[in-house]
């Protein structure tokens, strides 16, 4: 969880609800003056939503829970001098472990992530056969990673391990394959092309087609003639 993420835990009636587990709750005046203030914003996971977790084993989960049991122990102790600066080690190892985990599954979970690349290339083909790039314009990696049910970051990760490409990168590359298309395969004009794939102006395609292509449109389509 991230600071201002909601939790919630549900059940039929709170009788009837077994939930186990730790939850470790950080106060920010905690890590203040120490390096993890900063650190602790560059981990990727706290951007997980609510359908996303990190996959560990039962070893690499008990790992986690002695490191939080140890940190339980330190916070019941009697308070000296080191207690914080024990507790924030304690915290920075749990973290650090976590990023471990989060990093390796990228590799060790390909089966999973090939099928949500998948089901990128059909919400991508979707997309660009319908209206809604006429209307919407080049959809962002936000309105693909809600439709995935990931956070960007995730799928951008996922995508940057498996593929070499970012989630922007990804669409980018389905927008310049269509356009290379309709510039081999139609008499459209240049405006026209623009315009279909989502372009306001049909010198910001013929820009972004040049940077990725190393010609521009016009060159292109020539080199069919």
């Amino acid at each position: 969880m991230a600071p201002m993420q909601v939790l919630a835990i549900e059940g039929p009636f709170e009788s009837e609800v077994n939930h186990q587990g730790w939850l470790l709750l950080v106060h920010p005046d905690l890590l203040w003056n120490r390096p993890l203030a900063k650190k602790i914003r560059h981990y990727e996971y706290f951007d997980y939503k609510a359908y996303e977790a990190l996959h560990v084993s039962d070893a690499e989960e008990k790992m986690l829970i002695s490191i939080m049991q140890n940190i339980a122990q330190e916070y019941e102790a009697r308070i000296d001098d080191f207690s914080q600066d024990v507790i924030v080690a304690q915290l920075e190892l749990l973290l650090t472990y976590a990023e471990r985990f989060y990093q390796r599954q990228f590799i060790t979970r390909k089966a999973v992530h090939h099928q949500v690349i998948d089901q990128l290339e059909e919400l991508l083909n979707s997309y660009f056969k319908s209206h809604e790039l006429q209307s919407k314009g080049i959809p962002t990696v936000t309105y693909f990673a809600d439709a995935l049910h990931l956070s960007p970051n995730y799928l951008s990760r996922l995508l940057k391990t498996q593929t070499g490409q970012s989630t922007k990168d990804f669409i980018i590359t389905k927008v310049i394959d269509i356009a290379k298309e309709k510039l081999s395969t139609t008499d459209l004009s240049m405006n026209e092309i623009a315009y279909a794939l989502g372009f306001e102006h049909p010198q910001s395609f013929g820009k972004l087609f040049k940077s990725k292509t190393n010609v521009s449109p016009l060159k292109f389509r020539q080199s069919f003639n």
